[in-house]
């Protein structure tokens, strides 16, 4: 592993917002239409970082963490101890799952493709899956150009290196590490499942508590009950209905957490005008040295 490249990963580059990655600069100069491609990645990569930003501080924590102490009885003589809880049992483990999926990732997919796209004998079962996708992002570049011109190879190359790997990709990657193809799905497929199994468990917690504070009713009620099954039944039924596309599922995550990074400033906002109300906090009211 190149640990240089890997902690560099952890400073937050924001020139990405405007210009695509390194590592298609070069490639993109090669092609037919360096502004069209400019543009499709550019778009692709706001859309990640958006969605990175959004989950990586979200809701569940500016609510259901605060919630959850309270429902545990904790005050400001166990601030202590909600340190060491949000330490441990919130951020390690996610800095280190979400580390290892992005380190996996992007060692495996970023700047690279499968080359069964452009050579029919290298063709593989995980070619045919990606050729759907291959064929959209070539087809946008021919478009482009018009029929009087063809794309050419690095052209083909980039519509190739876009395509938006799924769940058996992703699994495949990890047939170098087992040897095994059963193995690699088995083990990604339980990742997957526990990741989540865990999320919509959390989303339902938090729709409950926000139904009884909206309503003013009692935690453990009924009305609270059903703020609670509410996300895992329009979840269900999002999926099956509004995201049915096999292209769509694994990539629900992307657009939903843009539209949760449009609603995100309005909750830290509003904490923050909460935290410094002296007529809500009284004298809770966080005082600086």
């Amino acid at each position: 592993l190149n640990w240089g490249e890997i902690f560099t990963g952890f400073i937050p580059n924001f020139s990405l917002l405007s210009e695509p990655a390194s590592k298609f600069t070069e490639i993109i100069a090669k092609s037919s239409d360096p502004g069209y491609w400019n543009d499709v990645i550019l778009s692709s990569q706001r859309d990640r970082m958006v969605t990175a930003a959004a989950t990586a501080v979200g809701i569940n924590m500016t609510f259901l963490l605060p919630y959850s102490m309270l429902r545990k009885g904790w005050g400001r003589a166990h601030r202590g101890l909600a340190t060491f809880d949000l330490s441990l049992g919130l951020f390690l483990p996610f800095f280190l799952a979400t580390t290892c999926v992005v380190i996996a990732s992007a060692s495996q997919f970023h700047g690279k493709y499968d080359e069964g796209l452009l050579d029919p004998a290298k063709r593989t079962a995980l070619t045919e899956k990606l050729q759907g996708a291959y064929d959209k992002n070539l087809s946008g570049i021919q478009a482009k150009l018009g029929e009087a011109k063809e794309p050419n190879g690095t052209d083909k190359q980039l519509a190739a290196m876009l395509v938006s790997r799924d769940a058996f990709q992703l699994a495949g990657s990890l047939e170098n590490l087992t040897g095994n193809k059963a193995v690699s799905q088995t083990v990604f497929g339980i990742g997957v499942l526990g990741m989540a199994v865990s999320t919509i468990i959390i989303l339902m917690l938090i729709n409950g508590f926000t139904v009884t504070e909206m309503l003013g009713a009692e935690i453990g009620g009924m009305k609270h009950r059903i703020g609670s099954i509410l996300p895992g039944i329009t979840g269900a039924l999002g999926f099956l209905f509004l995201w049915g596309d096999g292209d769509a599922r694994f990539w629900l995550a992307v657009p939903t957490s843009v539209f949760g990074m449009v609603l995100l400033p309005i909750a830290y906002i509003t904490f923050f005008l909460m935290i410094n109300s002296k007529s809500l906090m009284g004298d809770a009211l966080p005082q600086g040295n």
